[in-house]
């Protein structure tokens, strides 16, 4: 005799039921989307690095000709006066830090930029060429078959043409 859980289930059942998660975990694991999107994270995480460097090692120099070499140091201030502290907290004022925003948005267009023009340009061609070899190559199956079929109405006629003229 089985014995059951206090809430009426057997054991054996929350075995299988276990046993069906931990299956359609493995499968859901094993799917190659899952595999792509943790490399993508990974080469995103990498790629932020080489962003980040880039719009500090170059693109806040730039600025810098025009102004302060740091972009997060541009702020304005909606409740003068403001005031920082010695560590740069704001301990009076309510300032508007939109220098940390431009550099935001200046290292989300860069990245954008990249992705585009590295991955889904050259990805978009190449599906591009695929499909129009792959159409191509359906054009001329269609071609062939439609040959084949003219040239089998030729012989069934020629047969029917040869029953027809024996029989007579």
């Amino acid at each position: 005799m089985r014995r059951k859980r206090g809430c009426g289930v057997s054991e054996e059942k929350v075995t299988e039921e276990k046993q069906s998660v931990l299956d359609g975990f493995k499968a859901f694991l094993m799917r190659g989307n899952v595999i792509d999107l943790a490399v993508a994270v990974v080469i995103g995480a990498a790629f932020t690095a080489v962003v980040n460097s880039i719009v500090k090692g170059l693109i806040n120099p730039i600025v810098g000709a025009f102004g302060t070499k740091d972009l997060e140091k541009y702020r304005s201030c909606l409740k003068a006066p403001c005031e920082t502290n010695a560590a740069g907290e704001v301990v009076h004022g309510i300032p508007i830090l939109w220098g940390a925003v431009l550099s935001a948005v200046l290292t989300f267009l860069i990245t954008a930029a990249v992705v585009y023009f590295l991955m889904v340009l050259p990805m978009s061609r190449y599906l591009a060429r695929k499909a129009a070899r792959e159409a191509k190559a359906e054009e001329e199956q269609a071609a062939v078959e439609a040959a084949e079929i003219t040239l089998l109405r030729e012989i069934r006629d020629e047969l029917v043409a040869q029953r027809s003229g024996s029989s007579a």
